[in-house]
């Protein structure tokens, strides 16, 4: 697809945080290498939440996504989230990602269903609930990894506050992804009472018939790994 970017919708992590999910990453690192055990770390400056993976998509139809999140955020106040725990998908006996898990005050969960809402009215629909963590490692080869994992499970990275979201391009190189800012879409203060803003919210999730076409077309049947290491219809548990 060369007129096609692989999109997701996220958020970075704070600065702090990063820093401290880094030092526990390379104890992890340390402890699996010693294990015998073989796991692609991801850079600290990558480490986000995903709110949406759109994956490969059509430029024409960026303006429509980025209308619809404007629409999404509308109304929202920041949201503080922590860093907490560590844990694998699918589990930490047949581990293939190497995550740790968000606690929030529901705000953040609130905000991925109304993204996946303006995203759905544009063709891209995802199965799965929502599950918000941090990818800090990838196993080349399924295995276990308790004993790596365990003894730092119950560790607390640090908050995290946020005013925007951002849409998000991965490359995928050699030594790792890469991600470009393609659009910043900063959070709308709360109204309160009807306003004009909450009309055009409601026009905006509407869907637009001009951009139906937009969103990219996927063979059902062919399960695209997600930017955050999370596979389609699935669900990680510690």
């Amino acid at each position: 697809m060369s007129d096609s970017k692989r999109l997701f919708i996220g958020a970075r992590v704070s600065v702090a945080t990063a820093n401290a999910l880094a030092g526990a990453a390379e104890t992890l690192a340390r402890r699996s290498k010693d294990a015998g055990i073989d796991i692609r770390w991801v850079a600290p400056v990558n480490y986000h939440v995903t709110l949406k993976f759109l994956g490969h998509t059509r430029e024409a139809a960026i303006a429509a996504i980025v209308d619809g999140l404007e629409a999404a955020t509308e109304n929202t106040p920041r949201i503080t989230f922590r860093t907490t725990r560590l844990g694998a998908f699918p589990s930490l006996e047949k581990a293939r990602v190497v995550w740790a898990g968000i606690e929030d005050q529901g705000s953040l969960s609130e905000l991925a269903n109304r993204i996946e809402a303006a995203c759905g009215r544009l063709g891209y629909v995802e199965p799965r609930p929502f599950h918000a963590h941090v990818t800090l490692g990838r196993v080349r080869e399924t295995r276990p990894l308790r004993d790596v994992v365990l003894p730092l499970a119950e560790q607390m990275f640090g908050d995290t506050r946020i005013d925007a979201i951002t849409l998000f391009e991965s490359e995928t190189k050699s030594n790792g992804s890469v991600y470009r800012e393609v659009s910043r879409i900063a959070f709308k203060a709360p109204q309160t009472g009807r306003s004009e803003g909450s009309e055009r919210q409601t026009a905006a999730l509407e869907v637009d018939p001009r951009h139906e076409s937009r969103a990219v077309e996927t063979d059902p049947g062919h399960q695209e790994e997600t930017d955050d290491g999370w596979p389609r219809g699935q669900a990680p548990n510690t």
